[in-house]
């Protein structure tokens, strides 16, 4: 991008409203394209198209897109599986484009991932994130998540990461009926037809 195609878009930006971002869950195969974009663009480590296949194709329940007047602005990407005696959500990538940082719109698209996971039964969401990501870090922080344990040398350019996790109150066992293994497997991995129709955070 040109210096002054980015200082268009960064002026564009400076004057969204929050009512102008729209957020829309995957959608096909059309919105692959979108996703890796801004990936490509945004986070350092690389990603081969089966990478993104493998999480928007099995789980696309948990990608969503935010859209400003018809632009990709930020992606989330996740899934959720089970993990030793455990059912754990993951958030793989999250990415804002540099001029719509700090405007709510990486907190919306996490929250809408959680909300997603919570409902279909996970105990706990991890994911990793730069020791060096201030912004990532303070984010996650005002969600709720905790460091659980420092990663050295994760990154291909030799940056520890921490692993974060954000764990679900448990309900009274009383009160609620517990997904069977079952139901959370169908969630894990949804029916053929549903499939096939198929940072720094702000």
């Amino acid at each position: 991008m040109s210096a002054e195609a980015e200082a268009e878009a960064e002026a564009e930006a400076e004057e969204v409203r929050t009512e102008e971002i729209e957020y829309v869950s995957y959608g096909g195969e059309h919105h692959l394209p979108l996703v890796m974009k801004l990936v490509d663009e945004e986070l350092s480590e690389p990603y081969s198209i089966f990478t993104y296949r493998y999480f928007v194709y099995i789980w696309p329940n948990l990608t969503f897109l935010a859209f400003h007047k018809g632009k990709c602005v930020g992606t989330v990407v996740c899934k959720m599986g089970e993990h030793r005696s455990t059912f754990r959500g993951y958030i793989a990538m999250l990415v804002v484009i540099k001029q719509y940082r700090g405007k709510g719109i990486a907190t919306e698209l996490v929250t809408r991932a959680i909300r997603v996971m919570m409902e279909s039964g996970c105990d706990e969401v991890t994911l990793e994130a730069e020791v060096t990501n201030k912004g990532a870090l303070a984010l996650y922080g005002r969600l709720g998540f905790i460091r659980s344990k420092r990663l050295y040398r994760y990154y291909l350019n030799g940056v520890d990461a921490f692993r974060l996790k954000l764990l679900f109150p448990r309900p009274d066992p009383g009160m609620v009926t517990f997904p069977s293994t079952e139901e959370r497997a169908s969630k894990q991995f949804p029916e053929t037809s549903q499939r096939e129709s198929l940072s720094y955070y702000g």
